[in-house]
């Protein structure tokens, strides 16, 4: 096996602090091997009814219709750990490998965690970082172009995971995938996912793993970097978000802001709360209160990224590019904004043109493109909003790791739109070398955190 000398030892027990668990091969660099070849000694099966064999050395499930999601989980429990394994899926399913996960009392023993997904579709997000049963999606695979090209079709491949402290990273062939930072589930089970299906033609597709190893000790982080890291610990930067450029505009102080058309931050209107930059409730009248909030910097080529909450029936937006210019010197700045909105309750939903003021849409000029609600939380929930704006004036707005709108500044079709909205009569709108990032107050009661920007 691999070439080393296996040593039968009984120390995996007695090192996580359990010396019932069954012995298990450890290799003489530490490796330990959870898959036997010839037996599921150790796994346990957990939800669904779907079945696992072992085959020619291979652990072999099978779709089974009318089932819910069906686990082979780890009798044991891992904190930090690098984790190999192989996979050959059926290309007409998905399936996924549960980390630092469990089944308890939330949601009556539904297993929940992060899984490592395994997508063999066009979307080939394979790699990529779910929350099962909980959050849903943290690392989509749109998030790193590179994820769909690590992909083997109808082949095996290899996924390494990387669990140490707060950050989860993942590699596919060798391909760095999905680096997210959390702190919700220290450890967990591991666990094997048969996904549920519902039509007759996808029973019996096969999923099947081999080469399944966790190291526990001794731990040395692979090479290789992505081009976007998500945190989900509040005002927080990774080390691994500073080296891309990352820097914080939000750390509990408001040194970084000011009120639009002003000097100085707002004395009213805005409030610092559980660790949170919030618009204090005014009755939806827009500017009225403590006013618009800008960077006390401009940017040119940025990427800007915030985490945002909306109450019921709220209106707010991100406005950037914005220069204060115009000749005003109160009300909103000008600038082009990713719309904040509660489609469920906010009239300006319907207004404009074909859905062009909804979340995420570049306001009043084009829609966002949202494919699945799943990536839209409801009011009371987080969401996250990210702007990339190029040096080759393209700019993109994310939601919730999805790109929902692209566009570029300044060209034939842009222009057009400007001149059929209500920005047509500002000249050059949208086309600043450099402005402000503003945050608007609409009069809603609207939340943000961990509010970030890096030069690109």
């Amino acid at each position: 096996m691999r070439g080393k000398v296996l040593l039968f030892v009984f120390a995996l027990g007695l090192l996580l602090g359990c010396s019932s668990e069954p012995a298990q091969l450890t290799t003489a660099d530490g490796w330990i091997e959870l898959f036997d070849g010839k037996t599921l000694d150790g796994w346990k099966r957990l939800n669904g009814n779907a079945v696992y064999t072992v085959e020619e050395g291979e652990i072999v499930g099978r779709t089974k219709r009318n089932t819910p999601n069906t686990f082979l989980a780890t009798e044991q429990v891992y904190g930090d750990f690098i984790l190999e394994y192989e996979f050959h899926v059926d290309p007409y399913i998905n399936s996924g490998v549960q980390i630092r996960s469990e089944s308890n009392s939330y949601q009556d023993g539904n297993v929940h965690g992060y899984q490592i997904e395994i997508d063999p579709s066009d979307r080939g997000w394979t790699a990529g970082i779910y929350d099962q049963s909980r959050r849903g999606w943290l690392y989509p695979g749109d998030l790193n172009p590179n994820a769909a090209k690590a992909f083997k079709q109808n082949e095996w491949n290899k996924v390494v995971v990387e669990a140490i402290g707060s950050e989860i990273r993942t590699f596919l062939n060798d391909q760095p995938i999905a680096h997210v930072v959390d702190n919700m589930t220290p450890k967990g089970f591991l666990a094997l996912q048969i996904h549920s299906v519902d039509r007759a033609e996808l029973v019996g597709r096969e999923i099947k793993w081999r080469n399944i190893r966790i190291k526990t000790s001794d731990l040395v982080k692979r090479a290789g970097t992505v081009p976007y890291v998500v945190n989900l610990i509040p005002n927080n930067i990774s080390d691994a978000e500073k080296k891309l450029g990352w820097v914080s505009l939000f750390d509990g102080n408001t040194d970084q802001w000011r009120g639009a058309h002003r000097e100085d931050f707002p004395a009213n209107g805005w409030k610092i709360e559980n660790g949170e930059l919030q618009v204090v409730e005014s009755g939806g009248a827009e500017s009225q209160n403590g006013g618009d909030i800008v960077t006390r910097d401009e940017f040119d080529a940025f990427e800007f990224q915030v985490d945002f909450k909306l109450t019921k029936g709220a209106n707010s937006g991100i406005k950037y590019f914005v220069t204060e210019g115009y000749g005003m010197t109160e009300g909103s700045a000008i600038g082009p904004e990713f719309q904040l909105l509660d489609n469920e309750n906010h009239p300006d939903a319907k207004a404009g043109i074909a859905g062009n003021r909804t979340l995420g849409s570049l306001y009043d000029l084009i829609k966002a493109e949202i494919a699945d609600d799943r990536f839209v939380n409801k009011p009371g929930e987080w969401n996250h909003a990210r702007i990339i704006a190029r040096p080759n004036k393209t700019v993109e707005h994310w939601l919730n790791g999805v790109k929902v709108v692209s566009y570029t500044r300044g060209s034939s079709a842009f222009r057009k739109l400007v001149r059929g909205s209500k920005y047509k009569d500002w000249k050059a709108f949208g086309e600043a070398a450099q402005g402000h990032i503003l945050l608007q107050d609409h009069g809603n009661a609207v939340s943000f955190r961990s509010v970030k920007v890096r030069r690109l």
